[in-house]
């Protein structure tokens, strides 16, 4: 279309404003099932509904905005009063198709729901149902923004719902279906659009980009989508007035401008300073952004969802993509991640999560977000509460095992790692204490298995290779390394015994051994009995009496697990046992 404007002393050439211009969401919006993007569910519930000839003469679209609810609709109402149809594929050249795509049908009227809200134009739309389509198969009402409607309007269309004519077609389109009665959620069949993942609307941007001989980058496309929340017509928004910014070949430092990236780099300086608890860089760094005219509280909203990102890469590793984090994003958000604990980056999310709110309410948005800083810098490293229980379990068997350590003995230093070859080979030779393999699988079963080959060193190495791994290992007995395979014991009912027999953990173990004696190493677990606990006199064991066995009953105990799930902070202090004379008391 091109529109002449007339005005005195303008001149004629000037006059002619050409306003054949569509935006990209227009242009490019789909016009099959098959184009709608990310909603496969849907789309593919209709068109089995409409090749069996079961469509509905209800149908309720709701989800965020710009995810294809009025686009499925039209796409919709075109298969159903296409020449052609009822189609899954409509033709997109006949008059109906036409018609419908240029929103001018007379039989597909698309009405809006927030201006047509009252009773009186629910009454004008059940006058225009009793009459028969003028020229198409079905006559179809798109009522967008349905919720809208007034309860008066909503009760005088129920009936028309329920029993409509038959050629007549409702298609309601909302973004708040909660604000849509019962009664009418009843009379129509509900889809629930979902937000478009990160991928697929780059994915889509992509195609358009290339469609329209633009030249962008992968990672650009992807700002551009993760900007776009979900919605893929925000999505192509946003792509429109970047094109108009930075014309057809665009680069990173333009896209950074205008969705204002820029900041992001004060977020890994900022999260990098607080992991190496450097109070002193966060606060210079917080300093250059706010000088740098960076806005206080929406840095502090991307501070919060960058912990979030670290959060979900430390717990989720591969599968992190899954979560719409930019692919370029988890390889930096990984490195710094590497060094910390999930339980740590917990904390830190609780800390700014706890804090939203009176920043939100503060005046000194500055002074907050250095307040919280250096609460978050200052924080000593959580350490999994599995970790602790093992190290205490650790020093109570070594405890229990009277071992020179806990009985005070002088500290003979580190032992020296022996070769493969000073361990006992089969044939029954027998090393210093006069115990052979034979007799330590003899004797496992009755007493706690004599340690065998240089323990400490070899827990050391684990730890170090591995943190979390040695701690779980550090109540172990090495009893014996022969052809390469290495067994160790534990105290029956160790609490980590089922988590160090899964395939993933073993294969570490395996892999720290070899790395250890320099050798390919297989494991094998075995559990040794600890003392027994004294009799109560009638041949039944009495209830645990020392500190390990205590603890791991009342960790594991539902009720102790209940109490943590309902008061936040609540922690095991002390366990005491329960005596006959606590029982009379």
């Amino acid at each position: 279309m091109v529109l002449r404007v007339f005005r005195p002393g303008i001149s004629p050439s000037l006059q002619k404003i050409d306003m054949s211009y569509q935006v990209i969401a227009r242009k490019f919006r789909p016009q099959t099932f098959d184009d709608i993007v990310g909603q496969e569910h849907v789309t593919t519930t209709l068109k089995n509904s409409i090749a069996s000839g079961r469509a509905g003469h209800a149908f309720l679209f709701t989800g965020i905005r710009g995810v294809g609810k009025t686009t499925a609709a039209r796409v919709l109402a075109k298969a159903l009063n296409c020449v052609n149809g009822p189609t899954v594929s409509p033709c997109n050249v006949c008059d109906a198709c036409r018609e419908i795509t240029a929103g001018n049908s007379l039989d597909v009227k698309e009405i809006d729901g927030a201006s047509n809200r009252g009773i009186d134009s629910i009454r004008e739309l059940r006058e225009g149902v009793a009459f028969a389509a003028t020229r198409d198969r079905n006559k179809i009402y798109i009522i967008d923004e349905v919720h809208m409607l007034t309860r008066e309007a909503f009760n005088a269309l129920l009936k028309t719902l329920e029993e409509p004519p038959g050629h007549v077609i409702f298609i309601f389109a909302t973004t708040e279906n909660h604000k849509v009665p019962a009664t009418i959620l009843s009379r129509c069949q509900c889809y629930d659009f979902r937000r478009i993942s990160l991928s697929q609307i780059a994915a889509n941007l992509g195609r358009l980009a290339a469609k329209e001989n633009i030249v962008i980058s992968a990672t650009a496309l992807s700002w551009i989508a993760e900007a776009g929340d979900g919605s893929m017509r925000d999505a192509q928004s946003i792509f429109d007035q970047i094109i108009s910014y930075a014309g057809q070949n665009i680069s990173d430092e333009e896209v950074e401008d205008i969705l204002g990236l820029s900041d992001r780099k004060y977020l890994y300086r900022l999260s990098e300073a607080v992991l190496a608890r450097n109070a002193s860089d966060c606060l210079s760094i917080l300093e250059e952004a706010y000088l740098a005219g960076v806005d206080m509280k929406h840095f502090y909203a991307m501070l919060l969802k960058h912990f979030r990102n670290l959060l979900l890469v430390k717990i989720a590793a591969d599968g992190s993509s899954s979560f719409d984090i930019a692919p370029e994003q988890v390889e930096k958000l990984k490195i710094q991640t590497n060094n910390t604990t999930r339980e740590t980056l917990q904390r830190y999310l609780e800390i700014l999560l706890d804090e939203a709110d009176n920043l939100r309410r503060s005046q000194e948005v500055r002074m907050k977000i250095e307040a919280v800083l250096v609460r978050m810098a200052y924080l000593a490293p959580v350490l999994p509460v599995g970790e602790i229980l093992a190290t205490l379990e650790s020093l109570e068997q070594k405890i229990r095992a009277g071992s020179p350590a806990a009985q005070g003995g002088t500290d003979a230093g580190p032992v020296a790692a022996k070769q493969p070859s000073e361990y006992p080979q089969t044939g029954g030779a027998e090393d210093d204490s006069g115990s052979t393999p034979q007799k330590v699988a003899e004797t496992e079963a009755r007493r706690p298995a004599e340690r065998f080959g240089p323990e400490d060193d070899l827990k050391k190495f684990v730890k170090k290779e591995n943190p979390r791994l040695g701690a779980k290992i550090d109540a172990a007995e090495v009893l014996q390394l022969e052809n390469g395979c290495l067994t160790l014991g534990f105290p029956q009912g160790y609490i980590f015994l089922d988590n160090l027999l899964e395939k993933q953990q073993k294969e570490e173990l395996e892999r720290i051994a070899g790395l250890y004696y320099s050798q390919k190493v297989s494991l094998k677990i075995i559990t040794i009995e600890a003392p027994k606990a004294n009799s109560n006199g009638n041949g039944r064991s009495a209830r645990p009496n020392n500190l390990a066995d205590l603890k791991r009953e009342a960790v594991n105990s539902p009720h102790f697990q209940k109490v943590l799930a309902e008061f936040d902070g609540a922690e095991l202090v002390e366990i005491k046992p329960i005596t006959d004379k606590n029982n009379r008391g």
